[in-house]
């Protein structure tokens, strides 16, 4: 069993407070920025953070050019889309149901490789899934099972399963990428240079996306101290500082111990939404986490999911 010292643990628990708090400030954000625009902001914020790093990757263009419909497809569903589609949920459902439903994204990534990539699952990970499906069901019904036969669903909280199975799709992508993005054909470039990259394909959607929005008349972003400070936390944060944090982690703890501190992010959520927003959690909120838990212990034994590297940026 790995050891974790006091730095392995610090590397791996900042990153759910990070990711729970990107999803209590998204709801803080409502009213005042546009969830398209929110999401596009934030990764232009991170961009030009990153670019004294990042810019190296630049310096060769052919590299970037050769590869650019493998990297349009990965920016545009983890900057483009999931980020998006949680900000959108977080109108209309709150910060600890989101995570919460984020949770179940390993029963995702066991969904997407079995049906893309000939991985299919072994009976443990059949009942882990069904486990973690329930906590979500839960989570959606809002603790009553009558609600799923009358399909009253909030819209947020399928906006945010659509996302998880976005993510499922990247993470998979980054797992089994192209010849062209695997050794010795990988261009060299490090953590701060592929995350750019990423970043600004993922800027192409997002930004399209917040076109649209604005073209649809939707209220446009007051502008204040408390705006400006939203969106520098959710571009430092939980993009940038949540990213590399979560890399280092796993490179000292390894991908199935950094697997437990991730479900953490929905009792930091609980916890930050009872102090921020006044939002307690309930009964099943807390039977969900236990359900969704239980359902990634009991299919973690042999589960080959992608490298926890792919985890949330």
């Amino acid at each position: 069993m790995t050891k974790i010292d006091a730095r392995t643990a610090l590397l791996m628990t900042l990153p759910p407070i990070l990711w729970a708090g990107n999803a209590v400030v998204g709801r803080l954000a409502v009213g005042s920025v546009p969830p398209m625009a929110l999401n596009f902001l934030r990764w232009l914020i991170a961009a030009l953070i990153l670019l004294p790093l990042g810019w190296r990757a630049l310096r060769r263009p052919r590299e970037i050019g050769q590869r650019w419909p493998h990297l349009l497809l990965i920016g545009t569903l983890a900057m483009g889309m999931y980020n998006a589609l949680q900000y959108l949920a977080l109108i209309t459902t709150t910060p600890l149901n989101v995570t919460l439903i984020a949770a179940s994204g390993p029963v995702a990534m066991l969904a997407v490789g079995s049906a893309f990539y000939g991985e299919h699952p072994s009976r443990r990970q059949l009942a882990g899934a069904l486990l973690s499906i329930s906590g979500v069901l839960l989570v959606i019904a809002r603790g009553d099972p009558r609600a799923l036969a009358q399909v009253h669903f909030a819209i947020g909280d399928l906006y945010i399963v659509v996302a998880v199975l976005a993510w499922a799709a990247y993470s998979w992508l980054l797992a089994r990428p192209p010849a062209s993005m695997r050794p010795p054909a990988r261009p060299a470039w490090g953590w701060d240079e592929f995350l750019f990259v990423q970043i600004l394909f993922g800027l192409v959607g997002a930004g399209a996306a917040a076109g649209v929005e604005q073209a649809l008349d939707v209220k446009p972003i007051v502008w204040s101290a408390a705006t400006a400070a939203i969106l520098l936390f959710v571009a430092v944060g939980p993009g940038l500082i949540a990213y590399r944090c979560w890399g280092l982690g796993v490179a000292r703890g390894g991908p199935a111990l950094a697997a437990f501190f991730a479900n953490l992010t929905p009792l930091f959520a609980a916890l930050l939404s009872a102090l921020v927003l006044g939002e307690a959690p309930r009964w099943f909120h807390a039977l969900a986490f236990a359900l969704i838990v239980a359902g990634i212990l009991v299919s973690s034994p042999g589960v080959r999911l992608p490298h926890a590297d792919a985890k949330k940026v």
